[in-house]
């Protein structure tokens, strides 16, 4: 190495002096730099441990905001529950974890209405942000409650983002606006259902004001009746003298009835109220008031009334039925001995037996106590047995055709009768005997409230009733067969239509006009019959009574042929007759003995089980009520046990019953009534051990 000069040598130290120099400024600058740095860095660190901090606390704040708002709230993205707060789950009724990750499905009680919402709300929460609709949530105890539902996504440019959904139970107020609703309803019906009409009026009946509610009333609208008089619309001016009487003495008038006519002529009865007002001197001045509508409720009291009055005929009817009833079945053993031992006495008889015509007139009067008796099982609507298929023209005709018309015609000479029968009349079911007497009651009575030269029509016609119809009756919608009786006569009194139904009620000639029973037979039959009767009648005019039966499609049978007593002969079977009243009991035995019947007896249902037991029968012929004891119904079960096949003829003194068609549903065969006749009798006997008819 070149050893330098003293000269180079200060040079050289000098330019590294200078070098270092400008190294220590570049050193200097550069600490100076990191100084700087670091502590921006510093700063840095804690703003963003500040920001940090700050951010922390408003997502806590946020979060408690979030968790104790009154308002259900919930984060929902796919359909499925992220998050909810606590009222959320206050509405709905599920806690958090039941809701987290299940989807809104649950909170609805349809897919159908789930989808409604969605669709609701899908179409414009991507439009307008922010969307709000009504819906219903399912709680989990199933109530289902009202609810106000709002949503907004979290980011609204992304279609895919989760949605904040608010909801407010609003059940409460639904309730409560369905209830005002419901309230101002039955407010706004009652105000515009006020009848009460406010007025003032001159003495002399000129109007000085009245209230709109006129126009509802009357169909007059305010302006035209203001400056009319009143007067002009009362119906009946007595009604009006009276009432000016009344209020200019009293002051008052007080639910004070009238009759008025309206704009298009209806009438109507209205109830006032009014006062007199007078001027300061103490003299009458005007009349203020008001009067009400009360036609549907004075029409309403009448039916009330009829139907009030209905109700006690028919318990009358009832209670007097008992009565009769209880009578008749009585009758009936006692008559037995009347009616059915000529019968016997009559085949041992010789055609020329002085003893026949005798006895012919006990059993000819016997079967006229018979019919009596009939006729108050009718009034017990015991004695009539609706099995026929009939037609009312056959029996009219007959009954034209009878012993009991000739006698009527002879008794009023001046009377004529006269037909108007439907060709095409459709057939009933019921009783040819009742209802022929029903037809000969009405046209007896129908003559005799002719006094001279007289005439009786009797119609009958096919009529079907749609809409119910009111009459003495009220008529209920059907087809029937209807007979009318009509003759123009003296007619009913008012205060006597109520009672002409009642046994024994009559104002005809008495000891000529029958048993006081005719009407009361009338009104058992059609009731039997499940039938109606209509009356129309003006005194000094005459009267129609329309009897309506309800029709039936069935073709009417032919009456059967005279049988003679050979057909109905036995042939020894045996008979076993099981009666609690002796005289019966020894009736049916001879009877039956007469036709060839080897015949035992038993006084009670209990005796014929115990001879059953031991013994044999080809028939039973069992008295339905025997007292005491079990009765006919009883004893044929019973007897079954041992006989199954046991074959029997049921008799009574009223008609048929529950108990009668029980007993034949057991295998009991025809039903008889008492008195026996020897025909009847024998020809159900034969009919039912040979199942054939005679």
């Amino acid at each position: 190495m070149q050893e330098l000069s003293k000269a180079e040598l200060k040079l050289k130290i000098k330019e590294i002096k200078k070098e270092v120099e400008h190294y220590k400024k570049i050193a200097e600058q550069t600490g100076n730099l990191f100084l700087r740095e670091t502590e921006g860095l510093a700063k840095l660190v804690s703003w963003r441990k500040q920001a940090e901090n700050e951010l922390r606390e408003s997502v806590s704040i946020r979060r408690g905001l979030f968790l104790a708002t009154p308002v259900g709230i919930s984060v929902v993205k796919d359909r499925t529950f992220i998050e909810v707060n606590n009222e959320f789950c206050n509405i709905v009724g599920y806690n958090e974890k039941e809701l987290i990750g299940n989807t809104t499905q649950m909170l609805y009680e349809s897919e159908a209405e789930r989808e409604r919402v969605r669709d609701e709300l899908y179409t414009s929460l991507w439009v307008k942000g922010f969307t709000c609709v009504e819906t219903r949530h399912l709680r989990k105890d199933g109530e289902v409650r009202d609810i106000v539902l709002r949503a907004a996504p979290v980011f609204p440019s992304d279609a895919s983002a989760a949605v904040v959904v608010a909801i407010e139970d609003i059940t409460e107020r639904k309730r409560a606006e369905t209830a005002l609703k419901e309230s101002e309803k039955k407010y706004r019906q009652i105000y515009d259902n006020i009848l009460d009409v406010y007025y003032e009026a001159s003495l002399d009946g000129v109007i000085l004001e009245i209230s709109p509610s006129i126009e509802n009333f009357s169909k007059y609208k305010r302006e035209e009746l203001i400056g009319k008089c009143i007067y002009d619309v009362y119906t009946y001016p007595e009604e009006r003298d009276r009432l000016v009487e009344m209020v200019i003495r009293d002051g008052r008038v007080s639910e004070y009835e009238l009759h008025l006519t309206d704009k298009d002529g209806t009438q109507r009865i209205c109830s006032l109220n009014t006062i007199l007002i007078r001027d300061n001197k103490g003299e009458p001045k005007k009349l203020v008031g008001v009067f009400r509508d009360i036609s549907e409720r004075k029409q309403a009291e009448v039916e009330k009334k009829e139907l009030e009055e209905r109700l006690v005929r028919s318990q009358k009817m009832e209670s007097l039925g008992l009565l009769a009833g209880g009578v008749a079945h009585d009758l009936n053993n006692v008559l037995s001995g009347i009616v059915s031992y000529p019968d016997l006495l009559l085949l041992d008889l010789p055609e020329d037996s002085p003893l026949r015509k005798p006895i012919r007139t006990i059993q000819n009067s016997g079967q006229k106590a018979a019919e009596i008796v009939q006729d108050l099982l009718t009034l017990a609507r015991r004695g009539v047995s609706i099995s026929e298929v009939l037609n009312l023209n056959e029996i009219i005709i007959d009954y034209l055709k009878s012993p009991e018309y000739n006698k009527l015609l002879k008794y009023h000479p001046d009377v004529s009768v006269e037909t108007n029968l439907e060709p095409e009349l459709l057939n009933i079911k019921g009783s040819s005997i009742h209802l022929r007497k029903t037809i000969m009651n009405l046209v007896s009575n129908a003559a005799e409230a002719q006094s001279s030269f007289g005439k009786i029509v009797i119609s009958t016609k096919n009529k079907y009733i749609d809409i119910p119809m009111k009459g003495y009756e009220e008529i209920r919608e059907g087809d029937y067969t209807v007979l009318e009786v009509a003759d123009k006569g003296t007619g009913i009194a008012n205060e006597d239509l109520s009672r002409i139904f009642e046994p024994f009620y009559t104002k005809k000639v008495m000891g000529r006009s029958g048993t006081g029973l005719g009407m009361a037979v009338v009104w058992g039959t059609v009731q039997d019959h499940r039938g109606y009767i209509n009356i129309e009648s003006s005194e000094g005019e005459g009267t129609t009574f329309y009897l309506y039966f309800p029709i039936i499609r069935g073709k009417r049978i032919k009456d059967k042929d005279t049988v003679s007593i050979e057909d109905y002969t036995g042939k020894k079977e045996t008979v076993l007759i099981i009666d609690d009243i002796k005289e019966q009991r020894e009736i049916a035995v001879s009877m039956l003995r007469r036709l060839n019947y080897s015949v035992t007896a038993v006084s009670s249902g209990e005796a014929a089980i115990v001879y059953m037991k031991t013994n044999t029968a080809d028939l039973l012929v069992l008295d339905m009520i025997m007292d005491p004891g079990i009765d006919g119904l009883e004893t044929f079960r019973r007897i079954l046990k041992y006989h199954p096949q046991q074959k029997a003829v049921i008799a009574s003194g009223f008609t048929e019953t529950d108990r009668v068609k029980e007993a034949q549903k057991l295998g009991a065969g025809q039903y008889i009534n008492k008195p026996y006749t020897i025909e009847r009798l024998g020809i159900a006997v034969k009919t039912e051990l040979y199942e054939a008819t005679i």
